[in-house]
């Protein structure tokens, strides 16, 4: 039934919809790499739970298939969204999503620890829950926990897993790539082109982030995760793609530690492909080849891959007002109250590539291909040859996503799926 559906959606020119809601931008942690973070001092704002069942209403009337609550910390808004999840279940979305800053695993050796998460864990999994994630932002603990200012909650991670585990519901760790990420070795600056300039070569970059990746998906594997997502950097860059974006969404930051310039994100993306492919015999990680391929491509020679669907099939609601926009980034194309938006305006309409949120980039890249296949075949044909690398990891990409049962967090790895992606050439996985 839903892949009829999904067929139905394609050849309306569409992919599965998607809404990501900003349930509140309440915070209690101290990430540098986050607008919203404890520290920030500007008006707080929650939805109003009524407003959010009207855009889960309108949400399943469009076909969409999937909406994320997301903060700030969304756990802060526990007895709000526990409901809402509910509600979402209800109204038929499928893929319902949220996460968390780990704030409730600090402090592992106190008393009550475990009947603590205990209720947490029994609390989610009783609801229609498909994904629930933790940010983790470093390979080092202490690194970690300085960052989120929660001590000791690396060590409650590790013991709250099995707890989740034992009630059907495998958490995901969230990477938010940054520079501290392998630790105490901070990923350092790539050197700019001129004589003068500062900063290592293109080789020392490359070695320090691949070294950082692979630890970071060794060190959470071995927390007892089995489910990794990437998310890419958060910054705002004055570049030519993104001069004109206004971010509604605050999970960004002007910080060195998730500044990365147009020459690094060439050499990331090539990078991170190396490492997902790396460790993809290891744990079910989301972030596909494909998409690192377009992007890679696009910082290297401004080569376009898909455009991000954002505000035609994706959307993004904000806690402060409530309104909806194209994504995250385009504060300045209002489109209203979900359930009463507008479309696009003709000046909106045009393709875009202006950030990197993997959150609609991702999706965009994997689902272009199907539509390109339904209504433009000649079109596919032309991309092909022009770019076979990118549909053959396509392809690897999909096969990939079934093996991981399609990333159902209600569902444990298959360890023996997994193995068919130890290859001696990883970057042919």
């Amino acid at each position: 039934m839903k892949l009829k559906k999904y067929f139905n959606l394609i050849r309306q020119g569409r992919l599965p919809g998607q809404l990501i809601i900003q349930l509140t931008d309440r915070c209690n942690a101290t990430c540098p790499q986050c607008g919203m973070n404890i520290h920030e001092h500007f008006p707080r704002h929650s939805l109003a739970s009524d407003d959010v069942k009207r855009m889960i209403d309108a949400a399943a009337e469009q076909g969409i298939d999937a909406v994320s609550f997301t903060g700030g910390e969304p756990l802060m808004a526990l007895n709000d969204l526990v409901p809402l999840m509910d509600y979402a279940g209800s109204a038929g979305i499928t893929y319902i999503r949220t996460g968390t800053n780990g704030f409730s695993f600090r402090a592992p050796d106190k008393t009550g620890f475990a009947d603590r998460v205990h209720r947490l864990a029994e609390k989610l999994a009783a609801t229609p829950l498909r994904n629930f994630w933790i940010s983790i932002d470093s390979a080092d603990p202490a690194t970690h926990e300085r960052m989120r200012g929660f001590e000791g909650v690396i060590r409650g991670i590790e013991r709250a897993l099995p707890i989740f585990h034992a009630y059907g519901l495998y958490p995901s760790a969230n990477l938010g790539i940054n520079r501290n990420l392998e630790g105490s070795r901070a990923i350092p600056f790539l050197k700019p082109s001129g004589p003068d300039a500062q900063g290592v070569s293109a080789a020392l970059f490359r070695e320090r982030l691949h070294t950082g990746l692979n630890r970071f998906f060794r060190f959470v594997a071995n927390l007892g995760f089995s489910i990794a997502n990437v998310c890419y950097p958060m910054s705002i860059d004055t570049d030519k793609d993104s001069e004109d974006l206004n971010a509604v969404y605050g999970a960004t930051a002007t910080s060195s530690i998730v500044s990365f310039s147009r020459r690094e994100k060439a050499h990331l993306f090539d990078v991170l492909a190396r490492s997902v492919a790396e460790n993809r015999s290891r744990l079910r990680i989301f972030t596909p080849l494909c998409s690192l391929h377009a992007l890679k491509r696009q910082f290297q020679s401004d080569h376009r891959g898909y455009a991000c669907r954002g505000g035609w099939d994706y959307f993004f609601v904000d806690a402060a007002r409530g309104r909806t926009y194209p994504c995250g980034y385009r504060g300045e194309e209002d489109l209203g109250p979900f359930w009463n938006r507008s479309g696009l305006s003709a000046e909106m309409a045009g393709d875009c590539y202006a950030c990197e949120w993997e959150c609609f980039r991702d999706p965009s890249e994997l689902g272009g291909p199907l539509r390109d296949l339904r209504h433009r075949p000649l079109e596919l044909i032309r991309r092909w040859k022009a770019d076979g690398p990118f549909y053959h990891k396509w392809l690897k990409d999909l096969r990939y996503y079934r093996d991981c049962d399609f990333f159902d967090g209600r569902q444990p790895a298959r360890p023996t799926r997994l193995k068919r992606y130890a290859k001696a050439h990883p970057m042919d996985n």
